[in-house]
């Protein structure tokens, strides 16, 4: 009886910090994940968020269709995505950690961050940081990233959802916590903007290829959906 109780405790604790379980591994929330990364301070910040995640967490509602400019049916955008670049995009999901080759770029990688659905610009080179969450960073964005509007408090405490203002799609998170990380341009701005790598697109500025974020690092192998559309 006592194991099942300790059992049972187990999975509630795991539930409430919002850890699913997929396909047999084990996905935490990256807001969550992140909250434990800062010793859990924003997380005991805040009671409704630890008696209930998801109100916490709750998802932005607005379209990511109607008012954007570019806009495609959802069997389009299947056709025109990978399988990740659809799941984080139109989805809104969230790709593994460490599991973009973007993650691996450096502000010696010049150039920009486009988005994979549209190529709006998004992000440049001089403003990527390393933060050591295993997705990639940046301190400021340009004008093509669209913020969702939180109250100030719940913005601190749970982060915001950003996406591509052209298309709508999901980008990832933005959070209040850029001091943290001293020493990098975020320190400066006091913004983390944390992206899922496969939304994006590097543009080199010496004119190379470009570099799809749904690549995995360099001797890493990760099995993802081809784009129809590549041909790949």
């Amino acid at each position: 009886m006592d194991s099942i109780k300790s059992s049972l405790l187990i999975v509630g604790l795991l539930l409430s910090y919002g850890i699913t379980m997929s396909s047999g591994l084990s996905t935490i929330s990256r807001r969550r994940y992140l909250q434990w990364q800062t010793g859990g301070c924003i997380a005991t910040a805040s009671t409704t968020a630890l008696s209930n995640p998801s109100v916490a967490q709750a998802a932005n509602l607005k379209s990511r269709t109607e008012g954007y400019d570019v806009q495609h049916t959802e069997r389009e955008w299947a056709y025109i995505l990978s399988g990740a670049q659809y799941n984080i995009l139109r989805k809104g999901g969230t790709e593994r950690q460490k599991s973009s080759i973007l993650n691996t770029y450096t502000t010696e990688n010049v150039g920009s961050y486009v988005c994979a659905g549209c190529n709006t610009p998004l992000f440049t080179s001089a403003d990527k940081f390393s933060s050591g969450t295993g997705w990639p960073s940046f301190s400021t964005a340009l004008q093509g990233v669209e913020e969702e509007e939180l109250d100030p408090i719940r913005a601190t405490l749970d982060g915001k959802e950003v996406r591509c203002a052209t298309c709508g799609g999901h980008l990832g998170d933005l959070f209040n916590d850029g001091w943290i990380y001293r020493g990098t341009s975020a320190a400066k701005t006091g913004k983390r903007y944390c992206i899922d790598g496969a939304a994006l697109i590097f543009k080199p500025e010496d004119g190379g290829e470009d570099v799809f974020g749904d690549l995995p690092p360099p001797n890493r192998v990760i099995k993802y959906e081809q784009s129809m559309y590549r041909g790949a």
